[in-house]
């Protein structure tokens, strides 16, 4: 495992993790502003609507590969910046798409093996403005990483 996977994943940071990403995409969602903003808050209602606890477990399943897709993106930090003169989150927003795809991916994975119909019709249904979105909370998710790799 990498340092940014070893740290998140530890029986101590994982619970902690999970809250400050749910924590993270509710503050996402609740920022979104107009037409988009609309339909990504009357899809986030939806899912909640399905499973209240949905958020969690669905960053507790997918966490693992975050992870290693985050320490993925650590690594060519440090090879780009060894010294950290530039922090991470701002590095990454520089990156954002890559990240964001990368991110999305995962998901995109898990969607095609779910079983669950309406939730991948409401998935499919966001997809499509999901990587603008994902790649807008890169700096947030970059300010995470910087929490767990040290």
């Amino acid at each position: 495992m990498g340092k940014i996977k070893d740290n998140i994943l530890s029986k101590d940071n994982r619970p902690k993790a999970i809250k400050e990403c749910a924590r993270l995409v509710d503050e996402e969602v609740a920022s979104k502003k107009g037409m988009t903003g609309i339909i990504i808050k009357t899809g986030y209602k939806t899912f909640k609507a399905i499973k209240p606890s949905i958020v969690e477990i669905a960053v507790d399943v997918l966490l693992d590969d975050f992870a290693s897709k985050l320490d993925e993106q650590y690594d060519e930090y440090l090879k780009d910046s060894p010294d950290k003169a530039k922090p991470f989150d701002q590095w990454a927003k520089m990156r954002d798409k890559k990240i964001a795809d990368a991110l999305l991916n995962v998901t995109d994975n898990m969607m095609e093996r779910s079983k669950k119909e309406a939730i991948k019709r409401v998935y499919k249904s966001l997809r499509g403005i999901a990587e603008k979105n994902v790649a807008a909370a890169v700096p947030q998710i970059g300010k995470l990483v910087m929490k767990y790799a040290d």
